[in-house]
């Protein structure tokens, strides 16, 4: 029932934001609530929360895409490693309330290698806007980061400078094993987080410049084409729906 009305408390804990940001939300009018009863309690319809979580992919794109630097919003912002250790820690104790510890470990894993790539990769080197968006929803099964950092292209040619595109590097990135030297590694992750989605109930949608590729359970194969926007970066959307 899409017209349901759903309390900010379960709101936020739907969101996985404090009910101090639903409040700064409303007053943007980022996520404007309904309000009932004669102290006016904000309560927010099911269906505004569900497009609002459809909204999230697009939310890290734009920012990704914005020719403009900006930081985004604090609760889906990681400046440092830190930060987004700790958030990373806070989705993994929540997904473990729903899910049996070694999906909830292979989840977290992939979050965070794609995470920590763009941390490792960009150290001293970030173009503009430092640190990840970072987004997490446990109900809809959904992990969304994105960075503004140097790209995939621009890591791997320090080891392989006849690559011309991002295409070719987003399918050499998920497929091939590069130097182990310190810090053109960052190919190795990816495949390593090709090899979890591929034999689970996951999905991904991973875009760096203007090339992306899908991948789910059971495909051999990278498909990389061509994207319609370029972003600054890379952008990641997993999914996990297959999780019971």
């Amino acid at each position: 029932m899409q017209n349901k009305l759903i309390s900010i408390g379960k709101t936020a804990k739907i969101l996985g934001v404090s009910i101090d940001t639903l409040r700064r939300w409303d007053l943007a009018g980022r996520l404007q609530p309904t309000r009932s009863g004669p102290r006016g309690h904000r309560f927010y319809l099911q269906s505004d929360i569900e497009q609002f979580l459809q909204d999230i992919d697009a939310i890290a794109k734009q920012w990704a895409q914005s020719p403009q630097a900006f930081e985004p919003k604090s609760e889906m912002y990681c400046q440092t490693r830190d930060v987004f250790q700790a958030r990373l820690e806070q989705f993994q104790s929540k997904l473990g309330r729903i899910s049996s510890l070694p999906t909830v470990s292979l989840i977290t894993a992939i979050a965070g290698e794609i995470g920590n790539n763009s941390f490792d990769h960009n150290l001293g080197n970030w173009p503009d806007i430092p640190g990840i968006f970072f987004f997490f929803d446990i109900r809809s099964r959904k992990v969304v980061l994105a960075d503004r950092g140097q790209g995939i292209l621009t890591t791997l040619k320090r080891v392989r400078p006849e690559l011309s595109g991002a295409d070719e590097a987003l399918k050499v990135a998920f497929t091939e094993t590069i130097s182990g030297r310190y810090p053109e590694t960052r190919g190795n992750g990816l495949k390593f987080v090709r090899s979890i989605i591929i034999t689970n109930p996951f999905t991904l949608y991973f875009q760096t410049g203007d090339a992306y590729l899908n991948l789910k359970e059971y495909d051999k194969d990278i498909n990389v084409q061509q994207a319609e926007v370029s972003l600054k970066g890379c952008f990641a959307s997993i999914g996990f729906e297959g999780l019971i």
